[in-house]
Parts: C-alpha cells; structure tokens; sequence
C-alpha cells in the first residue's frame, strides 16, 4: 500500500520506505497474483502498466519517481515475502531512477523492524514488531532527509490523538471501505506550536490495526520518537478487518478488495488518505 500510494501520487510524496513488500500493482487484482508477481515476465509489464497509467492520467506522471529517495526493507528469514519478490519491487524504482538504499541483510521474518521491537527478529508472530538490534529508521529517515537528530528515547513529548476518519472518507463511512471510524496522529509539541514540520505516513501492516494491536504500532515502531527531535508529523490511518468487502486480516487494500481502481489515484482507500494528508497541509 506504500507503494501504491507512493507511486499514485509521486507528486506528492518526496519519498517512500517499504517494507517486506513486493513492487506497484503486484496484486493484479487478485490476492493469489502477489505470491507469484516476481516470475521474470511479470515486472516489465508492472512497470508498462504504470507507464501508461501515467499517460492516461490514472497516476502522477512517472517521471516524477527519479531522483526520489526510496528505502526498502526485506529479512532472509521472511516466509510471507520472498526475496525474488521484494527485489523486484527495487528493481521497479531503480527502472524509472529513484534512488533506492535496500536493506536485505537481517535475519528477520515478516513485520516491522524496530528497535523497540517486542517479537525476535526471526519470528513472524504478533504484533509483528521485530527487533533485530538495528535502526532501519534512522536509515530510513536519513535516505529520506540526509541526516537526523538522535531520537527522544525518553516520555514521548508529543501527543498521540485520535481523529475521526469517515470525515475523510468517500461516502463518509470508513467501515464500508474496510477502514476503522478513527486513525492516529502524533503530533510533537513544536509542531503543534507551529513550527514547520513535515509528513510521515505510516500504514500498518496486515493483523497490525489499532483494532487488534491497540496503539502498539504507534508506540514502538520508532517513528514517534524521531518525530520529537526532527520535526515531523506522523498520521496513522486505520484498516480493520471486513467481511464486505472482503478482508479478514485488516489489510490495505493492495489486491482489489474495494473495486478494481485499487492502484490508482481514484482508489477510495488512497483518496480518504490523501484527504487526511491535504487536511494536514500536505
């Protein structure tokens, strides 16, 4: 969803971090297609497509990827994403020149790397918050920015708020779109006293919502506490889990479970987050 979004509205958004995540459109419409997306023939008509999704004006133009600051995170011992899978999602940046830092080296199983991480690093478990002694936030925030301030590894400074998501939704009903009624916003206190600060998106990942994991994502995921010392913003929007349309485990939706324009700028889900983000100044 990352990428959907990164992709769609590359206009937008300087830069993405992707993790444990396969390339644009791997889903094809069909939950079953992103286990085999990475076949050799597959990725050049992924990045067709989106070329003429671009000229048809589906997508920001693809042309604005180049030069954008990609971070991509991938563990050996990932048994939900495989490595052939991940790497195309590289190579489909590195094909329309973004500059890619790939991080393919722990040890890990499928969730969200984080030093304060409360699963092994190896494991694939809830609430897939993995910790495998490292900072892949910091090397994602530094690829996006060029440095960074050291994190508040202290009280969160900032505040963690709940916002009412249907205000931003088509239709003005979040559950119909597999969403939850309310996301989460940090918001550190220079901030909130108008100091400039910048953007961060954080989707969680599958069985990873607030509505299962309460605000451990927010809490640990390690993004909070850079937000504190370096001026950003983070907006936490919420999938649950659905039975119309059909969701069982909260995913976003990168398969097509709300309509077949998933990947595209008209996507109900992208469009509510993308109302969130302009409400926010983006």
């Amino acid at each position: 969803m990352a990428t959907q979004l990164q992709v769609a509205y590359s206009a937008t958004f300087d830069g993405a971090g992707i993790i444990a995540a396969g390339p644009y459109d791997c889903g094809q419409g069909n939950v079953i297609d992103f286990a085999t997306c990475d076949i050799g023939a597959s990725l050049p008509t992924l990045e067709q497509q989106a070329v003429t999704w671009s000229h048809e004006g589906l997508i920001d133009p693809v042309a604005d990827l180049a030069g954008k600051p990609i971070y991509v995170y991938h563990g050996t011992l990932d048994p939900v994403v495989n490595a052939p899978l991940s790497a195309s999602g590289v190579d489909f940046y590195q094909h329309f020149g973004a500059n890619v830092e790939y991080h393919s080296t722990d040890p890990a199983g499928h969730g969200w790397p984080t030093p304060d991480g409360v699963v092994p690093c190896f494991l694939t478990s809830p609430p897939f918050l993995i910790n495998c002694g490292d900072d892949p936030e910091a090397e994602m925030l530094t690829h996006w920015l060029g440095s960074v301030q050291p994190p508040n590894i202290g009280t969160p400074e900032g505040t963690l708020s709940s916002f009412n998501q249907d205000l931003y939704t088509p239709g003005g009903n979040a559950p119909a779109l597999s969403m939850d009624n309310n996301g989460l916003l940090y918001t550190p206190p220079s901030c909130a006293s108008g100091a400039p600060c910048k953007l961060v998106i954080a989707l969680h990942g599958c069985l990873s919502g607030e509505y299962l994991l309460g605000k451990q994502f927010p809490e640990l995921a390690n993004l909070d506490t850079y937000a504190d010392t370096n001026n950003l913003v983070i907006l936490y929007p919420q999938a649950i889990a659905s039975i119309t349309p059909v969701n069982p485990e909260g995913c976003w939706d990168w398969w097509g479970y709300d309509g077949s324009n998933f990947a595209v700028q008209s996507a109900p889900q992208m469009v509510t987050i993308m109302n969130m983000t302009h409400a926010l100044g983006g």
